[in-house]
């Protein structure tokens, strides 16, 4: 089966041009110039004023499915809907699920879940404790993506505090070391004061969330994880940086020749401490969203290659528990039906980031690139012959607003409910599949073309 994409405006390693692809089962045959005579094809799918762009690869997801929860709040059904009808094509799973996912079985476990239910690529992290280092080293690298590392608490509580366990595993790490970095000891000191001064008083609000999670925990732990790499020698990465302060400890090499590298999500691009007072813990995450100074300096890090991809650390609670006193609600904000409209409307909102002449292309290097270099996804996010035909189609310039009823999360909300968009997801290929049956009644039918991914390193 053969698909012409005709007449896009193409956005790939860094060039924009009018051009057409061709998809031959679930591969990219041919990258075609405009002007250029067009093979045959079974479909033609016109594509005159769209964006054409490589699927996004989000290398930092909590879908919440590990098999065992009997209500999780998200699950691979659900989530990898919500991935796909926003742009994206490939994930990477957290481990901190029930059960979580720290050895050998569970990682075979939940393959097998998401090979049943997912509607995207899948692959997943392994988590480190401080009681399987053993066993992690032990297993082949190139059954998982990376080794996720917990340098502070958050959902699934898996933090990684003995201090031999970590020289070992950054000594010995055969694959890249992600890390959520929060100093502990400061965000318990933070916690403890702010509770005594706050617990059941008008001012206990996600607005203290910065306060209590605050710069200097962020910095103290990336500080202390980026030393411990360069020590070693180890290529790690820097989960979800948050705040202006951390970026004096990055460097803006190329990617292939960093060993330290890092993310930054939509939401901290976003929001700023001033939602709080709108939309209050349903933005409260960990780390957390911090200033407008912080925002701006995240979005010129970003272009001056500081840092080196997006992901979205989509993370799903039941609404009910959002709505509990602030001290009480967990964090995690579900984004990934949205994070490549909420970075393309920057193109059309200045006020969102600075302005530059080179956006379309820099997003597509952080969202679609860097995660298949960095990662060592193989043949998927670029747009080139022989490559996975993960492909996404946008419309730019009509309004898309956001409702509840639109949304395909199992927890039903998202902080950017009654946000309009200037940009429409048209189309989305995984693996040549063009997914007409995503988000449909389909009782538990696989949702066409989703696969494992294959990590070379």
């Amino acid at each position: 089966m053969k698909t012409l994409i005709h007449n896009a405006t193409i956005v790939n390693e860094g060039r924009i041009f009018i051009g057409s692809v061709l998809i031959d089962g679930d591969r990219i045959a041919e990258v075609i110039p405009d002007g250029t005579p067009l093979p045959e094809a079974d479909t033609v799918h016109e594509a005159t004023g769209l964006l054409l762009m490589p699927g996004v690869i989000d290398t930092h997801v909590h879908f919440r499915d590990g098999g065992q929860s009997e209500n999780p709040a998200g699950t691979f059904y659900s989530e990898s809907r919500a991935a796909r009808a926003g742009g994206v094509t490939s994930v990477i799973d957290m481990p901190n699920t029930k059960p979580q996912t720290v050895t050998l079985e569970a990682l075979e476990a939940k393959e097998a879940l998401a090979a049943r239910d997912s509607a995207v690529n899948y692959g997943f992290m392994l988590g480190a404790t401080n009681d399987n280092i053993d066993d992690l080293l032990a297993i082949e690298p190139t059954r998982y993506a990376a080794i996720k590392l917990f340098l502070g608490s958050s959902t699934g509580n898996m933090l990684v505090n003995n201090p031999k366990q970590l020289d070992r595993l950054f000594r010995e790490a055969r694959k890249l070391i992600v890390a959520h970095c929060e100093e502990e000891a400061v965000v318990q000191a933070n916690l403890h004061n702010f509770k005594l001064e706050h617990q059941g008083k008008p001012t206990e609000t996600a607005a203290l969330h910065p306060q209590i999670r605050n710069s200097e925990a962020c910095f103290l732990s990336t500080y202390h994880a980026i030393e411990r790499a360069r020590r070693y020698g180890t290529r790690f990465h820097v989960a979800h940086i948050s705040t202006a302060t951390e970026l004096s400890l990055l460097s803006n090499f190329d990617l292939d020749k960093k060993h330290i590298t890092s993310e930054v999500t939509p939401n901290h691009l976003w929001f700023d401490d001033r939602d709080y007072a709108e939309l209050g813990n349903l933005i409260k995450c960990n780390p957390a969203i911090k200033s407008n100074d912080d925002r701006l300096a995240l979005w010129a890090a970003l272009e001056d290659g500081l840092i080196d991809t997006i992901a979205t650390d989509h993370a799903p609670h039941p609404l009910e528990a959002k709505q509990r006193p602030y001290f009480d609600a967990p964090s995690g904000i579900p984004s990934i039906q949205h994070s490549l409209q909420m970075m393309l409307e920057p193109a059309i909102n200045s006020e969102l980031r600075p302005p530059t002449s080179e956006l379309l292309t820099m997003l597509v290097s952080k969202m679609c690139h860097n995660p298949a270099l960095l990662f060592g996804i193989k043949e998927r996010g670029f747009i080139r012959p022989g490559y996975r035909a993960d492909l996404v189609l946008v419309r730019p310039g009509v309004e898309d607003t956001v409702t509840r009823e639109s949304l395909l999360y199992k927890c039903g909300w998202s902080p950017l409910v009654g946000q309009t968009f200037h940009t429409r997801i048209e189309q989305v290929w995984v693996n040549g599949d063009d997914g007409v049956r995503v988000g449909s009644a389909d009782n538990g039918t696989p949702s066409g073309g989703a696969e494992a991914l294959q990590f070379s390193k």
